[in-house]
């Protein structure tokens, strides 16, 4: 018995030396360039195959194919791509969605370029380049780990280094050449992928899917090291590999007999799921808002195009039809990012786990397997498994509550990856496993009719998810998931709605492809494949019901018509350049034709010139008669619209506002807050009454916004009260605020690029406490956004005008109490002025008004009350004459 543990505990160590491989490549990549390299695990296999066709298909010395494949290759693939993919991303400011869907395109281009140059099929004569022995692997990983440690945190290439991964702004500023210091970091990054390929590809099947996934299972162990300590990713992996060889052990019978088998086969699985969905997440920064532009609107006629394109297959006959069966099936299951990733701005990389499960349930229902539920026809079998498989979008929509940018990605590539490997690869659940066609549809002409009804269907229901009510929440959180849930957006109830939506999509199509092809087929929903069609979805335009079908006609098209690969290879180098067009290629070939477009200054006619001349003298004898400058730029609005946030009522007679019912007080109690382990606010006592306009100042770091923070409910404080009358409300999230008449804005814009002026003011409105149907038009025409502003889209108006926007989004949902973040930023005289009659309006009206506001002269003629906050606490309150004066005299910059 000892002799055995001491077998598979060798065994155990030397693949726990691979991974801990893998996790220092990715550790030292994601250090030194904020990047969680997807692509690790296509690199490996690359430079597996390239130490493969030196060695063995050229006949190369080991050791000169080794050389070529360890020390030039794998850090140049390293450099290349940090050069020419990442830090172009970088310099044109991408989001990280950007970068990490360019890390996909790398991996998909990778995976795509080797099965076109080598095939798909496996191989098992890679050359060893390091033997069996598990204590030479295991040398190479310690030998690695406790060299780059030492450079880490004795060089001054480790300290720039972590200079650079602390502030990499602050650290150019410093003079460190920061993009030398990412493409080192790629270069060592690629050289591990590269070590790890060419130690692992003699004991697994060497083939372009089977070795990235693997490589990409054991990212866990990065992750479990908080994508920082060496040492504790070497640990995890060696631990992770004896126990994975150890479970090897034990026999139960039973039923827990497979369950065990396959937790033993895959435990680096297992470790990744509790990694990515219990530990705390990773990537904090990374989860920032996605960078929203303009809808681009879809071409005229294009529809019609592709109509025309969808009823072509049925005149079509034999393989040619066959392979057309595919497309609408897989148009469904892409229908399901665009709810998810388009319509709800959420990463999804396990779509492929819930088309799988669809076709998986379908079979198993048709056959009468599944438990507890007898035989049912084809469709009611479809239908009965849609059913069932969109509960369990919560297993991706329930984390994406609490984690986004590079943590959702984890999480829901997790799932996918424990589906595959504890559904799809099982022979109790797939074994003797076939499908059918529903009676009536057995025939490939008579199926693609039925596909092209159920496709209808799921456009006519992804189209709902975009107009409307619930398709302006959704683009308001896609755009900026705080400013959404500050408009009173439900977001975890959207986010919940949107995956639970799109797993049911992917569920549909999947049971239509398996129908198409009258089988189960494990390989067709494998997470490589899942990280394809997201690569594919994002790259022609992710909020694009007709980027959805151009991408399923273009993988099963280019795959059926030429070797496989080259959909992999093209929707890859699409991808990889995202970042160039972030709106899909039709706003790339727009932007092109009108850069291309003569540049022509338009001229007016002698007969046009000569009315301009009139015009400006008419308009300078009316500015002099009423002895002022003609007006410029919006127009003020007029007290007389005010009424009351939007949802008062107005005497229409005499033009005059009519009082709301009194709002409560706001208060807080003995409130402190902890942020990023500092005392942010320390015993704050703040009464915020109806009717006044009550002001805090400070200096930078005084916990200004971290108040803000706490009374709109984005921020729990460590201890303390806020009561809304005599409600405590503290522990409320946001949106649940907003709906009992708490409205705020942003120092920093939080509008919704992707909607007109309109829409964004009528997202206040419909998600706040208005119940005025008059609502949103009010507070267009209070803030003068009533005219031709109103239709056009949010990303392309100046600072002043989004400003202006939301205030009326908040206004337009009734608020009670108002809270202003700095909101004179960005106007200019004209609209302060307008703004601060407006707010005096809304106080006299009984609203309740606390401003932040660096502006004095603005404070000094607007408030009723000044607290002056410094480190934390309030060091001054009372009257803004007496405040003010002795601020002026004690800090004269505030």
């Amino acid at each position: 018995m000892s002799s055995l543990t001491y077998d598979l505990t060798l065994a155990g160590l030397s693949v726990g030396s691979a991974a801990a491989l893998t996790g220092i490549g990715l550790i030292v990549t994601y250090r030194a360039t904020g990047v969680l390299n997807f692509a690790h695990g296509a690199i490996a296999m690359v430079c597996a195959y390239v130490l493969r066709q030196c060695v063995v298909e050229w006949g190369w010395p080991l050791w000169a194919g080794a050389m070529l494949t360890l020390l030039v290759l794998a850090p140049g693939l390293g450099v290349v791509l940090e050069r020419f993919v990442f830090r172009p991303l970088s310099v044109l400011g991408s989001d990280p969605a950007q970068t990490l869907v360019a890390s996909i395109g790398v991996f998909v281009l990778l995976v795509g370029g080797s099965a076109l140059v080598w095939g798909q099929g496996a191989r098992d004569d890679a050359p060893e380049l390091v033997s069996a022995d598990p204590w030479g692997q295991l040398a190479v990983a310690l030998v690695l780990a406790v060299g780059v440690g030492a450079v880490i945190r004795w060089t001054r290439f480790g300290r720039e280094l972590r200079a650079v991964v602390d502030d990499r702004q602050l650290a150019v500023l410093g003079g460190i050449d920061a993009d030398r210091v990412a493409a080192a970091g790629w270069a060592f990054g690629s050289f591990t992928a590269g070590l790890t390929g060419v130690l692992l590809a003699p004991y697994v099947r060497l083939d372009p899917y089977g070795l990235p996934l693997l490589v990409m299972e054991v990212v866990a162990v990065a992750v479990a090291a908080r994508m920082r300590s060496l040492p504790m990713a070497v640990v995890v992996a060696l631990g992770i590999g004896v126990a994975q060889s150890q479970l090897t052990r034990l026999h139960p019978s039973g039923w827990g007999e497979p369950l065990l088998q396959a937790v033993g086969a895959n435990l680096f699985v297992v470790a990744l799921l509790v990694a990515a969905l219990v530990l705390p997440r990773i990537g904090t920064r990374d989860a920032l808002p996605r960078t929203a532009t303009a809808r681009v609107p879809t071409p005229p006629g294009a529809w019609i195009v592709a109509v025309v394109l969808f009823l072509l297959p049925l005149g079509f006959a034999g393989s040619d039809l066959h392979t057309s069966v595919q497309v609408p099936a897989l148009g469904v299951v892409l229908l399901s990012l665009v709810v998810v990733t388009g319509r709800g701005g959420q990463i999804s990389l396990g779509q492929a786990a819930y088309a799988g499960l669809g076709a998986l349930f379908t079979a198993l229902l048709a056959a009468g397997r599944f438990p507890g539920l007898p035989r049912l026809p084809e469709l009611a079998a479809l239908a009965v498994a849609v059913a069932l498989v969109a509960p369990l979008g919560l297993l991706t929509g329930w984390p994406a509550i609490s984690r986004r940018g590079l943590a959702l990605a984890l999480a829901t590539f997790a799932v996918g990856v424990g589906v595959s490997r504890f559904v799809f690869a099982q022979p109790y659940a797939t074994s003797g496993l076939s499908l059918g066609r529903p009676a009536g549809f057995d025939g490939d002409r008579a199926y693609y009719v039925l596909e092209l009804a159920l496709l209808a269907g799921a456009l006519v229901a992804t189209r709902a998810l975009r107009r409307g009510r619930t398709g302006r929440a959704l683009a308001a959180m896609r755009d900026h998931e705080s400013g959404a849930s500050a408009a009173g957006v439900q977001v975890p109830s959207l986010k919940l709605l949107a995956f639970v939506s799109g797993a049911a999509l992917a569920a549909l199509g999947g049971g239509m492809l398996g129908m198409g092809l009258r089988a189960f087929d494990p390989g067709a929903y494998d997470p490589v494949r899942g990280l394809l069609w997201f690569a594919a979805v994002v790259v022609l335009g992710a909020d694009s019901t007709l980027g959805a079908l151009a991408a399923a006609a273009l993988l099963v098209g280019l795959d059926a018509g030429a070797r496989g690969g080259v959909a992999a290879a093209l929707i890859g180098i699409l991808a990889v350049l995202v970042g160039r067009f972030p709106g899909g290629p039709y706003e790339a070939l727009r932007t092109a034709a009108a850069g291309l477009r003569l540049r022509r200054r338009p001229t007016l006619t002698a007969l046009g010139a000569s009315t301009r001349r009139r015009l400006r003298r008419t308009e300078q004898k009316a500015a002099a008669a009423d002895g002022a400058a003609p007006p410029q730029g919006p127009p003020a609005p007029h007290h007389e619209t005010v009424t009351g946030g939007a949802g008062g009522n107005t005497d229409p007679a005499e033009g005059r506002v009519l009082p709301n019912a009194p709002a409560p007080t706001l208060t807080t109690r003995h409130l402190h807050a902890n942020y990023d382990g500092f005392t942010a606010l320390t015993d704050i006592n703040l009464d915020i009454p109806p009717g006044r306009i009550t002001a805090v100042v400070g200096p930078n770091g005084a916990g200004k916004s971290t108040l803000f923070h706490c009374l709109a409910g984005t921020l729990r404080p460590a201890s303390g009260k806020i009561l809304l009358g005599t409600r405590d409300i503290t522990r409320l999230p946001a949106h649940t605020r907003t709906r009992l008449g708490i409205a705020r804005t942003f120092q920093q814009l939080a509008v919704f690029p992707s909607l007109t002026v309109a829409e964004n003011v009528q997202v206040g409105a419909e998600q706040g406490r208005a119940t005025d149907p008059q609502a949103t038009e009010q507070a267009l025409r209070l803030f003068g956004l009533d005219g031709p502003p109103r239709t056009l889209p949010a990303a392309a108006l100046p600072t002043g005008t989004l400003r202006r926007v939301e205030l009326a989004r908040a206004l337009a949902g009734n608020p009670r109490i108002l809270l202003l973040d700095e909101p004179a930023a960005g106007l200019d005289t004209t609209e302060v002025t307008a703004l601060a009659r407006i707010l005096k309006a809304l106080a006299a009206d009984g609203t309740a008004l606390l401003v932040v506001e660096h502006d004095l002269d603005l404070v000094a003629d607007l408030a009723d009350v000044v607290h002056v906050m410094t480190a934390g606490r309030v060091i001054a309150s009372g009257p803004p004459e007496h405040v003010l004066d002795t601020l002026g005299a004690r800090e004269p910059a505030v």
